[in-house]
C-alpha cells in the first residue's frame, strides 16, 4: 500500500518551456516535478494522472547573484502554466530483480510574458508542448531502502521557431538517464528521505547549431506517512546545475577543423517547500491521490528565481480495495 500511495507524492512531469535569462539556455527537465519518496517506484499496476504546473517569477539573477531589471520601476515578469495527462504502467515482470515500468506524458502549455520596458504584454495560446517518454523504468525494494533507475527522452513535439517569442517547446531532443533512492528510518517505512539524480544530454536546436549544455538535477524530499501511507506530509527540494557550457554557434575553420562559440557562465538554482499527499477514498476503496507541492527558489545564478506550484491527481486503474 505504501508504494501505491507515494505515486501522488512523487509523480510529476518533465516540462518543456524556455525561460530567458541573460542568454542562458534552459534544459527540458521541469524543476519540482518529483518530491517526497522520489526514489520509489509505485506498486505494479496501471495509473492515470492529471498534472498541473505553474511557475512564476519577476526576478532574474546574474552570475554574481545580483538582480537584473529591465527598467528601474518596471521589472519584467514571467508566468508559465501547463497541464498534462500522464500514463504510467508498472509490470510484475522483473529484470535484474527490479520491476519493469514505462511512462508517457503529453503536456499542454501556455505562457504569459510581461516586459513593460520592452512594451511587451502578450499571452501565448495554449498548445502541445514537448512529449516525454520513459521506456525504461526500473524499481527495486528492500527492507530499508528503495531504488529506481531508468531512461527518458523528451520529443520536440511543441511549437518552436528559432528566436520565437511564442515557443511552447525547446526545439531539441533531450536524453535523460536517472537513478535515485528512498531510505527508510523505521521498520514500518513511515519516515523517509529520498533523492533522485537526472542528467540531461541535448541535441542541437532545430535549424541551428545551438546546443544546450549538460545539466544535473537533484530532486527529492523528507517525508512522514500516516494512515497506512494514505497521508504523506513532508518537505521537498530540488537543485540544478549546468555542468558544461552552452554551444551557441559552430564554425568550420579554413583547415577543416571545427570551433565552437560557447557561453561560459553556467546556471544553478535551488528550491525548497512543503509537499503533501491526500487520499480520496471511502472505507473500502481508494479512488485517487492528490499531491500538492510548492517550492520557493533561492541561490539562482544566471537564471530566473521564482516559485513553483505542482498539483497532481493520480488514479489507480482499477481503484484499489482497502483492507
Amino acid at each position: 500500500m505504501r508504494r501505491l500511495m507515494l505515486l501522488g507524492a512523487a509523480c510529476g512531469l518533465a516540462l518543456l518551456l524556455a525561460v530567458p535569462a541573460q542568454a542562458q539556455l534552459n534544459g527540458s527537465h521541469s524543476l519540482g516535478d518529483f518530491g517526497v519518496q522520489s526514489g520509489t517506484q509505485p506498486t505494479p499496476g496501471f495509473y492515470a494522472a492529471l498534472f498541473y504546473y505553474r511557475y512564476s517569477t519577476d526576478t532574474v539573477k546574474d552570475v554574481d547573484g545580483n538582480t537584473l531589471r529591465l527598467a528601474a520601476n518596471a521589472p519584467g515578469s514571467i508566468g508559465l502554466s501547463a497541464a498534462a495527462p500522464i500514463l504510467w504502467y508498472v509490470s510484475k515482470t522483473t529484470f535484474l530483480g527490479a520491476n519493469v515500468g514505462a511512462m508517457a506524458v503529453l503536456p499542454f502549455a501556455n505562457a504569459s510574458l510581461e516586459a513593460p520596458a520592452f512594451q511587451l504584454d502578450r499571452p501565448i495560446d495554449t498548445g502541445i508542448a514537448d512529449m516525454l517518454l520513459r521506456p525504461i523504468d526500473l524499481g527495486w525494494q528492500s527492507e530499508h531502502a528503495d531504488v529506481v533507475a531508468g531512461f527518458q527522452v523528451y520529443i520536440p513535439t511543441g511549437r518552436y521557431t528559432p528566436g520565437g517569442s511564442d515557443n511552447l517547446g525547446k526545439g531539441m531532443w533531450t536524453y535523460e538517464p536517472f537513478v535515485g533512492a528512498t531510505v527508510f528510518f523505521d521498520e514500518k517505512k513511515t519516515f523517509s528521505l529520498a533523492t533522485t539524480a537526472y542528467w540531461e544530454f541535448h541535441g542541437n536546436k532545430e535549424d541551428s547549431d545551438v546546443k544546450v549544455g549538460q545539466i544535473l538535477t537533484l530532486q527529492g524530499g523528507l517525508g512522514k506517512s500516516f494512515l497506512g501511507g494514505g497521508l504523506i506530509i513532508g518537505a521537498a527540494y530540488y537543485a540544478q546545475w549546468k555542468v558544461t557550457e552552452d554551444r551557441l554557434r559552430e564554425f568550420v575553420l579554413p583547415g577543416g577543423d571545427e570551433m565552437g562559440l560557447d557561453f561560459p557562465n553556467k546556471h544553478k538554482v535551488f528550491g525548497f517547500g512543503p509537499d503533501v499527499t491526500l487520499p480520496i477514498a471511502t472505507k473500502s476503496k481508494l479512488f485517487a491521490l492528490v499531491n500538492i507541492r510548492y517550492l520557493w527558489e533561492t541561490g539562482a545564478r544566471v537564471k530566473t528565481q521564482g516559485q513553483t506550484l505542482v498539483v497532481t491527481a493520480t488514479f489507480p486503474i482499477p481503484s484499489v480495495k482497502l483492507k
